[in-house]
């Protein structure tokens, strides 16, 4: 008797329903897709709002850096006309013992 020749079968000859069905969309399919969407939107919409309000604050904190960086630089050079002061003097020493002929900065508060 002759032994029965038997064929080895593989991952490629297991059948599946994977391209068998067609691409005609159910109408609850699309339904479920046309409500993600809309949750997808109302999300990003929320996203994009807090990112504006976060620029805007950026932004009016960059607008108080300059503006209080100018007025130190005013004070700096002496022109603090209209300038309010914080209540400190300072007062310049004519002559030190550790450097003579070099001044020093006196606080009084």
């Amino acid at each position: 008797m002759a032994i029965a020749k038997r064929t080895i079968k593989n991952v490629r000859d297991i059948r599946t329903h994977s391209g068998t069905v067609g691409q005609t969309l159910k109408p609850h399919e699309v339904h479920m897709r046309l409500s993600v969407l809309e949750m997808e939107k109302a999300r990003r919409g929320k996203e994009r709002e807090s990112a504006i309000l976060r620029v805007r604050s950026i932004d009016e904190r960059f607008r108080e850096i300059e503006k209080e960086r100018s007025d130190l630089l005013m004070t700096l050079t002496g022109q603090t006309r209209g300038l309010p002061h914080s209540g400190r003097e300072i007062v310049k020493e004519q002559g030190t013992d550790a450097c003579p002929g070099m001044g020093g900065f006196q606080f009084k508060y």
